[in-house]
């Protein structure tokens, strides 16, 4: 809702100084409709903007409690291979090739001040990619590594801006990643849940936990 006010004030804003622009130079007064013409458009360009930093945020779910990210459902395929199944809270489901001992989730983390917070901005969060990882320092250089994005990298993003631009962005109050990870087994179910100070993940199942339990 801040964000779409936003842009309806720069917008609206924009329309305005453009008409003057127009009145103006109507009536030949052509330094004044240049410069309230180039500031209509500063005003557009700003709007789009804040509208595409909008679309990119929409893409980080809002934080405010402990809430589910995923459950992950693994299936042996071979040894040190596994499929995992991860089901996404909004029902959508992805498998992916796993090889390795242990899973890993990786997420990114967007904190903002109390005083964002007063105007509504709740920490947000996003999945970035999902691995396998090996028990012993020596397989994890030899053996082949597996890792997949969660999340679309061709569009813009928000955090590699606000990364560059941190001391002009007061408002963020902190940026980081996150990782959670824990064994594979056969027909292991885990849960993924992510809090304000990050990923949290829990067997679900009998075999997750005696997988969890012989974990070394």
């Amino acid at each position: 809702m801040t964000f779409t006010a936003l842009i309806c004030v720069l917008g609206l804003a924009g329309v305005l100084f453009f008409i003057i622009a127009v009145r103006r130079l109507r009536h030949r007064r052509v330094i004044g409709g240049l410069f309230t013409g180039l500031t209509s458009l500063a005003l557009f360009l700003l709007a789009a903007c804040v509208w595409l930093a909008a679309a990119n945020l929409r893409t980080y779910q809002r934080l405010s409690e402990e809430q589910p990210a995923g459950e992950l459902e693994f299936s042996a395929t071979g040894a040190h291979q596994f499929n995992a199944d991860l089901t996404f809270p909004t029902g959508e489901r992805a498998v992916f090739s796993l090889r390795g001992d242990e899973w890993q989730v990786d997420a990114r983390i967007l904190k903002w001040t109390p005083f964002a917070n007063l105007l509504g901005f709740d920490s947000a969060y996003r999945l970035e990619r999902i691995s396998g990882r090996y028990s012993r320092i020596e397989d994890e250089r030899s053996q082949p590594r597996t890792v997949y994005p969660l999340y679309p990298t061709d569009r813009v993003d928000l955090w590699e801006l606000i990364r560059r631009h941190h001391d002009w962005l007061p408002w963020f109050d902190a940026l980081y990643g996150n990782a959670v990870y824990l064994p594979m087994a056969d027909r292991a179910l885990y849960e993924i849940k992510v809090s304000q100070t990050g990923l949290v993940a829990r067997p679900l199942n009998q075999a997750a936990r005696d997988a969890v339990g012989h974990w070394h």
